[in-house]
């Protein structure tokens, strides 16, 4: 049995990382390797209804301290009932978005309450990804792309471009912090253009296929 490898897209909204983690997943799919995409917050049932609340209506409907308990239990499930499972036997997990997300959203742009975020992971959830790609995006090419879809859940979008700045900033920050993990990437060009540079990134850490 091969080790599951787990790999996340991080980046600002309208970046690009739910694309290039849905064009990875079918290129490895491609190549042998037995595949699960998934999401934060959601990618488990519960994890799912808990997105709605999180992502859905009013901006200040939860307090910074509250939205965090709620991204740390979708978090939890989508780690109990999915990525662990998927892992143990030998999958390679993509996640679009995880902990860094929570680190710069929720640590970072609602208050000073990073630690809070870490102590709460450290606690509660435990697994980092084996790596992380954060698709680096321009925020004045991004933030209208996000706002473009209408999905209704364009909550933190909502918050505007100085914002999307400042998660850019700590974004790019974070990488600095955790090198060894997270991989920047240019999110300028096609589509295909980006996803052949995360391809040439994953190449050395990548297994090869379980079933190939």
């Amino acid at each position: 049995m091969n080790p599951g490898l787990f790999l996340t897209f991080e980046g600002i909204d309208g970046s690009g990382k739910s694309t290039q983690a849905r064009l990875l997943a079918a290129s490895l799919r491609a190549e042998g390797h037995d595949v699960v995409l998934t999401r934060e917050p959601g990618g488990s049932p519960g994890a799912e209804q808990i997105r709605t609340l999180v992502l859905e209506g009013e901006t200040d409907r939860w307090s910074p301290e509250s939205e965090i308990l709620l991204f740390t239990a979708a978090r939890r499930d989508h780690l109990e009932r999915t990525i662990r499972p998927a892992l143990a036997t030998g999958k390679v997990v993509i996640s679009d978005r995880y902990a860094d997300s929570t680190r710069m959203y929720q640590g970072l742009s609602r208050g000073d309450l990073r630690t809070m975020v870490d102590t709460l992971h450290d606690l509660m959830i435990g697994i980092e990804p084996d790596l992380t790609f954060l698709i680096d995006m321009d925020p004045a090419l991004g933030l209208p792309r996000a706002l473009s879809r209408q999905t209704g859940e364009e909550r933190f979008e909502s918050f505007g471009a100085a914002l999307q700045a400042r998660m850019r900033a700590g974004f790019l920050a974070l990488a600095q912090e955790f090198p060894a993990r997270i991989v920047t990437v240019d999110g300028e060009g096609t589509p295909a253009t980006v996803a052949d540079r995360v391809l040439t990134r994953l190449r050395p850490k990548l297994p090869p296929p379980a079933h190939g």
